[in-house]
């Protein structure tokens, strides 16, 4: 049986026999791992290149006021983004505000005070609830949710919190159900076993030592996952809760189910509204190719692309600042 050629190499000091073969192999793995890299690259290029192309005509038909405005009348062909904008990042402020210290203190308990079988159990659910299609929140949502904000939670917050200045503002309305609180509300349910799963792995992998070494000079359990858990895994922490703000960025369905779908744009979270996304899904069927509220949308797809690389964009520089910090 003939052998392989080998050849000896140099590497870091140390000589190397190495075979053809597993050069060829190292070879054709480096090309792959590159045309992977360059591949992402030009996917998010094409995408661009799509929603810029096809929503020029909008941007050159408005201006500037195409993202200020708030009109959108098919009929006269005035179109604006305003109110969606307004309702994506209302929303999705909402999901993070109820999602990220549930997850965190769903993590925490799992990793730090659930009883192992329990925590198995229970972790499993979670990543099953990561597994649900979008549309069944919504249809969930929808039957379930709003009825119980139209029944209990609106009149109430109404009634309470209503006519306190400033913030009455916010809880001031017809109870329908429907609104911005309650697209929040879902999209907060959908986003929880993202982020949670992402602080769960990140915790289990912190070395024992660090955490057994606070408990032994006397830090209580709160004082060792502010001062030793969050510290070590902040990186890893932000990339979960990033992950579930794209996710609330570009939800579609389960929004459209339970925000209203109005194109009204008011500071009450009762009021019915809309996001980009839901706007998308609603109007792109009834869209005839080449026309301006086709070009519209697909501008508003440009706009969410772009609120989702400065969200990105200002995460980094947060964490830069505290890595440095």
């Amino acid at each position: 049986m003939m052998e392989s050629p080998s050849t000896i190499t140099v590497r870091d000091g140390v000589a190397m026999d190495t075979n053809t073969r597993g050069w060829f192999g190292d070879l054709v793995f480096g090309m792959l791992a590159r045309l992977a890299g360059w591949f992402i690259l030009l996917v998010m290029a094409g995408i661009i290149i799509v929603l810029v192309s096809g929503g020029w005509r909008a941007f050159s038909a408005f201006g500037p006021g195409f993202i200020t405005s708030t009109a959108w009348n098919p009929i006269s062909d005035h179109f604006g983004a305003a109110t969606s904008i307004f309702g994506t990042l209302v929303t999705t402020l909402i999901a993070l505000v109820f999602a990220v210290p549930f997850a965190f203190g769903v993590a925490f308990w799992l990793v730090e005070m659930a009883p192992p079988a329990l925590a198995r159990f229970i972790e499993t659910a979670v990543q099953l609830l990561a597994a649900v299609p979008s549309i069944i929140f919504g249809m969930w949502g929808f039957f379930i949710v709003v009825p119980f904000m139209a029944h209990y939670i609106e009149p109430v917050a109404t009634h309470y919190l209503g006519h306190v200045p400033g913030m009455g503002l916010l809880f001031r309305g017809a109870p329908y159900g429907t609104g911005l609180l309650t697209g929040g509300l879902i999209l907060a349910i959908m986003i929880t076993p993202f982020i949670c799963s992402v602080m769960t792995d990140v915790f289990v992998s912190i070395p024992a030592v660090l955490k057994e070494s606070a408990f032994g000079l006397g830090a209580t359990r709160w004082e060792v996952m502010c001062d030793v858990v969050l510290p070590w895994s902040r990186q890893a922490v932000m990339g979960g809760i990033m992950l579930g703000t794209g996710r609330a960025l570009g939800e579609t369905m389960a929004v459209t189910f339970v925000i209203g779908n109005s194109n009204r744009l008011g500071w009450s979270l009762f009021a019915p509204g809309n996001t980009i996304a839901s706007l998308i899904a609603l109007e792109f069927p009834e869209s005839s190719a080449g026309s301006l509220k086709l070009s519209a949308l697909l501008a508003l797809g440009a706009i969410l692309m772009i609120i989702s690389f400065i969200t990105l964009a200002c995460s980094r520089i947060f964490l830069q600042r505290g890595v440095s910090n």
